[in-house]
C-alpha cells in the first residue's frame, strides 16, 4: 500500500512561510476587535491581542511538532506480544481550517505490533500534535494512522475520529450534539473483516460522548 509521510510537511503545512512577529499578529487582533465593532482601547480589551497570541501558541503547537520524532522510541521486550493494542477515548481539540471554530471530540487509536511497541502516551502525543493545526476531520485522521503506519512498520493500524464541529453547532445550521465520526484503516485492519470488526467492537459504537 502506498502511503505518504503525514509528519511536518513544508509544503503543505506552510512551514517555508515566513513567521510574522509578535507585534504583528497583536495588531492584527486588535484590527479584529475593530471589525468585531468594538474598542480595542477600552480596558477590557487592552491585554486581550496579547492573551490571543499566547492562546495561539497553545491551540496551534502542533505546528512545531513532528509526530514521526514522537515514535521513534519504541520497546522490543513484550515476550512475543502480537495481538492487538488499542488506546479509546483519547480526547482532542482542533480547529477547522475553513472557519477556525473549535473541532472538539474523540480518538480512538488501535494497532497490531510486529516486533515491537511504543508507549501509550505516545499515541495519544500524535494526536495531539495533528490536531493542533488548522484542520480538516478527514484529512487529519489519515494523517495520524500515515504515521503510525509508516514509522512502527505494524501489521495494521485503524483510527476512529468522532468530532463536534462548533462551525456546524455554534453558526451556520445551529446543530448541537451532532458528530462527524471518520475512520482510516491500514494493513489487515482494511484487508480482514474481522479484525476490523474486532477493534471496533472494543472501541464500541462510535456515539457523541464529548460529556
Amino acid at each position: 500500500m502506498n502511503v505518504q509521510h503525514a509528519g511536518i510537511d513544508p509544503d503543505q503545512e506552510g512551514a517555508t512561510q515566513e513567521r510574522p512577529s509578535r507585534e504583528e499578529a497583536e495588531a492584527a487582533v486588535r484590527l479584529l476587535l475593530r471589525w468585531a465593532g468594538d474598542d480595542p482601547t477600552r480596558e477590557g480589551l487592552l491585554d486581550t491581542p496579547g492573551r490571543v497570541v499566547r492562546a495561539y501558541e497553545q491551540w496551534f503547537r502542533g505546528y512545531t511538532e513532528d509526530p514521526a520524532l514522537m515514535l521513534k522510541r519504541t520497546f522490543e521486550e513484550v515476550e512475543g506480544y502480537d495481538e492487538m493494542v488499542v488506546l479509546r477515548d483519547i480526547r482532542f481539540e482542533s480547529y477547522c481550517e475553513h472557519h477556525m471554530a473549535p473541532i472538539i471530540g474523540k480518538a480512538h487509536v488501535g494497532y497490531i505490533p510486529t516486533d515491537r511497541v511504543v508507549g501509550i502516551s505516545k499515541l495519544a502525543r500524535v494526536v495531539d500534535a495533528f490536531s493542533k493545526r488548522l484542520q480538516v476531520q478527514e484529512k487529519m485522521t489519515a494523517q495520524i494512522a500515515t504515521t503510525l503506519y509508516e514509522v512502527l512498520r505494524p501489521i495494521g493500524v485503524a483510527v476512529v475520529v468522532e468530532g463536534e464541529h462548533h462551525c456546524m453547532s455554534t453558526r451556520g445550521v445551529h446543530k448541537p450534539g451532532v458528530s462527524m465520526v471518520t475512520s482510516t484503516m491500514l494493513g489487515i485492519f482494511r484487508e480482514d473483516d474481522r479484525t476490523r470488526k474486532e477493534f471496533l467492537s472494543i472501541i464500541g459504537n462510535p456515539t457523541n460522548r464529548m460529556s
